[in-house]
């Protein structure tokens, strides 16, 4: 509860995010049963801190990866990170089809708490976020080339509204990040997500009707409220995003992976709509096949 400066923040960033990354990372390898010396390609995510050289650098040290191994570090997408990072991924897969791809997210959403800074949002914020880390393993090319749980990733996309930069972000200022985050959030999505969906379900010549179930990014629990609202679902019916929410808090980008790593612990079956919204103000989707031969990334 006392004032700490961006050079300690951007410290404990590069420490704690490299160790939970790290945890993560192995995590997702073993159940891919793969090696670290195996991986062809590193995507890290994260918005909550910034290193340079970046903490993928750092992480090919400690998981002892291959020096030839390519990376992309990737910053600002905020809570649309675990889908757009993923689709990000998705599409390094699909250019050299075969090769490994580890994809992780990390975000320390504690570091941006400014104690001095008595404003609603700042003390929502502290209330509603939480610090986390998830990975994943991609492979495109034939199905069955690589070990584990698995689940088909079909088709991704995104939507970036106009003049909406305001909804979401950081503001910079000597002490870190400082939380940017619009009340008006949830009525945003009630009147603007359902659309979005159904126009990306329409490049796929899909509808809402071909879904078994969505996987979504929690914001909040008014945030959660104006999904089901939007999409016509009862209420209740993102229990697995609620759950998520109640347990960990907003993770910011790594939480849509902990609601889809309880969707497929519970037998996720089917085509399920994984979504997430972030600054920009961007909606990040992924179609995804569970209990599928992964003949996609």
């Amino acid at each position: 509860m006392k004032p700490h400066g961006f050079e300690e923040r951007t410290r404990l960033f590069r420490e704690k995010a490299l160790a939970l990354a790290e945890e993560a990372a192995l995590l997702a390898l073993e159940r891919a049963e793969l090696k670290p010396d195996e991986v062809d390609a590193l995507v890290f995510c994260s918005s909550t801190g910034v290193s340079v050289p970046g903490i993928d650098s750092f992480l090919f040290d400690r998981l002892a990866l291959r020096r030839t191994a390519r990376r992309l570090q990737i910053f600002g997408y905020g809570c649309a990170g675990g889908v757009l990072g993923l689709s990000r991924a998705a599409e390094l897969s699909l250019a050299r089809p075969g090769e490994r791809v580890l994809f992780v997210v990390v975000e320390l959403c504690s570091l941006t708490f400014q104690p001095q800074d008595q404003s609603k949002s700042n003390i929502v914020a502290l209330a509603l976020f939480a610090d986390g880390a998830a990975a994943a393993v991609l492979q495109s090319g034939e199905a069955g080339s690589m070990n584990g749980e698995s689940l088909a990733l079909t088709a991704w996309g995104e939507r970036t509204w106009p003049q909406s930069q305001e909804i979401m972000g950081w503001h910079a200022a000597d002490d870190g990040f400082g939380v940017l985050f619009s009340p008006r959030i949830p009525q945003f999505l009630l009147q603007e997500f359902a659309p979005a969906v159904d126009s990306f379900l329409a490049e796929q010549t899909l509808t809402r009707d071909a879904l078994a179930g969505y996987v979504m990014h929690p914001g909040g629990a008014k945030v959660v409220g104006a999904l089901e609202a939007t999409l016509g679902l009862a209420d209740g019916a993102l229990e697995d995003s609620r759950a998520v929410l109640r347990e960990y808090g907003n993770m910011s980008a790594p939480t849509v992976l902990f609601v889809l790593e309880r969707a497929v612990a519970s037998g996720m079956a089917g085509r399920h709509l994984m979504a997430a919204v972030g600054p920009g103000f961007t909606a990040g989707f992924m179609l995804l096949e569970g209990n599928a031969e992964a003949q996609h990334p």
